[in-house]
Order: structure tokens, then sequence, then C-alpha cells
């Protein structure tokens, strides 16, 4: 049976736990004046749902390993729809950051049922596209958000907005029979033949240790950049309708940079590490480039920043899966954890910052943080090259004349 279906449940029900956060981020002007709260404690619940998913990473891990895939889902799927409807009902700042607390309990279990069923249901010389569909679901994820703040907010209100979004974790409850098992697993819990996987060992603990920290880095900007889109669309100038169209529009640039990049990756997986360093610079780039404060800039830049910023975590996904063959839900549990880390520090410390230092100064300090994450990846990865191939021994000198007996 073709694994295609369960992986759509799989994305449907990954868009669905993140629309919460990127819903109420993109809300986020009418619910400061609507609840009222400040932009700092804005930026602190927003970040409690990074922290909640991080946090509940390991927690995580052992529920997706052990649950049917579809079970894992159908709890994902409620626990959104939970968070939307609190956060529409929310009379305060601390109801709301409850709610999304709640989604991010969900939003905990996503990568790894995903690259449970990623390593078990497809088959090897696939591991990137269909890491590539995962990732996609992040890029996807603000597509609505932005739109419903366009059109919907504006006429009806923020809360309506949010009962709105719903429909994302009651279509993603529908697929996700899709997701049972019911055919023999595919051949992809060992590596291709052809790309023998890094061997497992204290060395491998290193490198996933820095691509972790990696993750983390890289996403503080990147997920600053869709937290606060709209917010920074209309300093550059540009009107909250159009600014959430953008948004909708980056999002829609990433999926197809995602999906590209893991089509191609799937010929040459060993390059994935160095292409992920390349784009994590390049969403710093972005950064940079929107820092300039004008709507030309932002259209740029915010587009650089969300396709190359967050067009690398796919790919990451598939690396990470080659180098724990098997071990699909530890594979997106570690993933998830610089990820999500990354993501809690982001829109609580860009609130803060900006309060203090302005927008376009804290754009800088985010891609000098974005550029950093690109080092840290670039060193891991030359230690798994190491890894990978050792040094042989040096042969000793032969004698010399002189020496011989």
């Amino acid at each position: 049976m073709t694994p295609w279906k369960g992986l759509a449940a799989v994305v449907l029900t990954t868009v669905a736990a993140m629309t919460p956060v990127f819903g109420v981020a993109a809300l986020a002007t009418p619910v400061e004046h609507g609840l009222p709260v400040s932009g700092t404690v804005f930026g602190l619940t927003l970040s409690g749902f990074f922290a909640m998913s991080a946090a509940g990473a390991p927690f995580a891990r052992r529920i997706a390993a052990r649950l049917p895939v579809s079970v894992v889902l159908a709890l994902v799927n409620a626990l959104a729809a939970a968070g939307l409807v609190i956060a529409a009902l929310a009379p305060n700042a601390g109801v709301l950051g409850g709610a999304l607390v709640v989604a991010g309990a969900g939003a905990a279990l996503t990568q790894p049922v995903a690259g449970r069923f990623i390593a078990v249901r497809v088959p090897a010389h696939r591991l990137s596209l269909a890491s590539g569909l995962v990732s996609a679901a992040l890029g996807v994820s603000p597509l609505l958000p932005g739109l419903l703040a366009g059109l919907v907010a504006g006429p009806h209100g923020w809360r309506a907005a949010l009962w709105a979004a719903l429909v994302c974790p009651v279509l993603g409850l529908a697929v996700t029979p899709f997701s049972r098992e019911t055919s023999a697993p595919a051949a992809a819990s060992s590596p291709a033949p052809s790309e023998p996987s890094a061997p497992v060992g204290g060395g491998v603990g290193m490198v996933l240790g820095l691509w972790t920290v990696a993750a983390a880095l890289a996403t503080i900007g990147s997920n600053a950049t869709a937290s606060y889109f709209i917010q920074i669309g209309t300093h550059s100038g540009m009107s909250t309708g159009l600014a959430g169209i953008m948004q909708s529009v980056a999002g829609l640039l990433a999926v197809a940079v995602r999906l590209v990049a893991g089509i191609a990756a799937d010929r040459a997986p060993r390059r994935n590490p160095a292409i992920v360093a390349g784009m994590m610079l390049a969403g710093g780039v972005g950064l940079l480039i929107t820092a300039a404060g004008n709507p030309v800039c932002f259209v740029a830049g915010a587009a650089l920043t969300v396709a190359g910023g967050w067009g690398w975590t796919g790919l990451l996904f598939a690396a990470v899966l080659r180098v724990l063959p098997g071990e699909g839900a530890r594979a997106g549990g570690q993933v998830q954890l610089g990820l999500f880390t990354g993501a809690a520090v982001a829109p609580f410390a860009f609130g803060a910052v900006s309060g203090t230092l302005g927008l376009r100064a804290t754009l800088l300090i985010a891609a000098l943080v974005a550029g950093l994450g690109a080092v840290a990846m670039t060193a891991g990865t030359n230690l798994l090259r190491r890894a990978e191939n050792p040094r042989p021994a040096t042969a000793p000198a032969p004698l010399q004349a002189a020496d011989q007996v």
C-alpha cells in the first residue's frame, strides 16, 4: 500500500498543530488591543507554546513510539482544536497563554510521530521528499492565519478568526484513518545501499548536538519573522491586510522550496547538511534585508527569510533520519528539540528586545544569531565527515641506511 495517503494525514495534522500559535501571532495587533496586553507579555504567551513543545519532546517521543500513529494524530488534532476554542474565548492574557500551552502539548507529538511514520513506511530513496512534505507543513501553517487576519479579523474581530481556524484540526481529524498501518512496513528503516549511514557512536552524538544547537539558533530568526510577520510588514509601511496576504504568499514560497529541495536532495542525500547550512545563512541575509525598513526590502527580505530560513527543516529531518537509521521517533524528537527550543526563545526575546532597542536593531541581532546557526551546522557536518572517513594510521617511515643494523 502506498504511504502517501498516510503521509498526507501526517502533514495535515502538523498544519493543524501549528495553527493555534500562528493564528494568535497573525492577530497580534487586535489581540493586544482587545484583551489588552503588552507586546512583551504577548510574546511570552507565544513562547509558551514552543516551550511546551520543546520540554515535552522526550515524553512525546515515547508516546509516539508506543501508540498507533492514527491515535497520536487524532490526539494532536484534538489538542489543537481545544487550544483554538480556549483562545477564542480567552478573557485575559493568562487564559490565552494557557490555550497555547494546551496546543503546544499536541505539537510536541508531531515530529516524533512523523519520524516514526517515515522511517517505517517510506522507502529510503524518498526520505528527503517525505521529510520535505512534513516540513512544508510549517510553511503552510501561517497561510490560513494570514488570510484570516486579512479577511475575517477586520470585519468580524479576532475571536471570529480563531473560530474559523478550527477548520484545520477538524480536517486533520477527518483524515487520520489514512495513517493506519494496513500493510507491511516499507524498506525505509535501513538506508539505501548506495548511501550508507554514518556509524552510530559517541561522535554521532556530538554531531546531533551541534545540529540541534544550529536548528535552535537558526529558528530564532526565522520564527521571529513568522510570528511577527504582519507587525514587521506594517512597520515597513504596508497595510495590515496586505501584510497578511504577503504572509500567505511567503508561506506558499516556503512550501515550494521545501518540496523542490526534498526532491533534489534524494538524488544526493549526503549533501543535505551542507545545503542546510547554506539555507540557514540565506535566512540571516533575508533578515538583514528586512531590517532596511521599507516595503520593497520587506517583501524581498521576508520572502528570503521564510523560504530560506525555514526551508532547511525537511532536509535536516532527513539528514538525522539517515544518521539514526530505524529510529524514526528519536530522529523526529531530536529535530523537534532544536526547532522548538529556538521557537520558544524567539517570540518573547523578539518582543522584549524590539521594545528596548527598536525593530531594526532586533532584526540585525536575529540575523547574527541565524549566522551562528549556520556555523554550528557546518561544524557538526565536518565532524560527521571525519567520523565517516577516518584518516588511516600513518605508516612508519622506512629506515634510513644509516639506521639499519
